[in-house]
C-alpha cells in the first residue's frame, strides 16, 4: 500500500461510514475532471428501502460504463464489479475516535438542518440514535471488522490489479489531496 499520487482514472474510495469517501470522492472528481458515482445513491430509494441486489448490481454497471469516473461506498454486493473495473483504490483507514465523531456531528447536523442523506432520505433523532439500523450503530460494529478485512481483500488474487492508496488521517489525506491538485495542474 502507498500514498502515492499516482491514480488511474477508474478509483473506488472506501473506508468505514463516516470517514468522508463521499468528500473525498467529490473532490477527486472535481480534480482531477472525473464523474462521481455515489453507491448510496444506487442503493437507496425513499423512506430508507434498499433496492434488490439484483437492481442495485445493474444500477452500479450502468454508472461504470466510462473510463473516468470516481465511486465512492463499500457495498460488498457490488465490489467485485467495482473493483474489477477500478485501476485504484483509497482506503481511508482514520483512527476510531476521528470516523465516530464524523459520523455523530454528520447525524447531528443532518437531524438539525434537515439536509438530506439521499433520495429523499433524511436522519431523524429516532433514526440516527434508536434505529439497530443507524448509520452510529453501522459505523460502530463494522469499524474494526473493515480494519481486518480491507488488507486482506488487497491480498486477493483477482484485486492485484489495484493500487492501494492507504491514508491514515485527514491530514494526510488533505495533504495528498493538494499534492494531487498539483500534480494534476501540471499534467492539463
Amino acid at each position: 500500500m502507498s500514498n502515492a499520487i499516482s491514480i488511474g482514472q477508474r478509483i473506488s474510495v472506501v473506508g468505514t461510514s463516516g470517514s468522508g469517501k463521499t468528500t473525498l470522492a467529490r473532490k477527486i472528481a472535481k480534480t482531477c475532471e472525473l464523474s462521481h458515482v455515489e453507491l448510496d445513491r444506487l442503493h437507496w430509494e425513499p423512506n430508507w428501502t434498499s433496492v434488490s441486489t439484483d437492481v442495485f448490481q445493474e444500477r452500479v454497471r450502468r454508472a461504470l460504463q466510462g473510463d473516468r469516473w470516481v465511486v465512492d461506498g463499500n457495498y460488498s454486493k457490488v465490489r467485485d464489479t467495482v473493483w474489477s473495473r477500478a485501476d485504484t483504490v483509497i482506503w481511508l483507514n482514520y483512527p476510531f475516535r476521528i470516523v465516530f465523531g464524523r459520523s455523530l456531528q454528520r447525524a447531528i447536523s443532518r437531524m438539525i438542518t434537515q439536509e438530506e442523506c439521499c433520495n429523499g432520505n433524511y436522519e431523524s433523532f429516532r433514526k440516527t440514535f434508536f434505529d439497530r439500523d443507524s448509520v452510529l450503530w453501522w459505523m460502530i460494529t463494522t469499524y474494526s471488522k473493515n480494519r481486518r478485512k480491507y488488507p486482506l481483500l488487497f491480498q486477493q488474487p483477482e484485486y492485484q490489479h489495484l493500487n492501494i492508496i492507504q491514508l491514515q488521517s485527514p491530514y494526510l489525506t488533505q495533504n495528498w489531496l493538494s499534492q494531487l491538485a498539483i500534480a494534476h495542474s501540471s499534467r492539463v
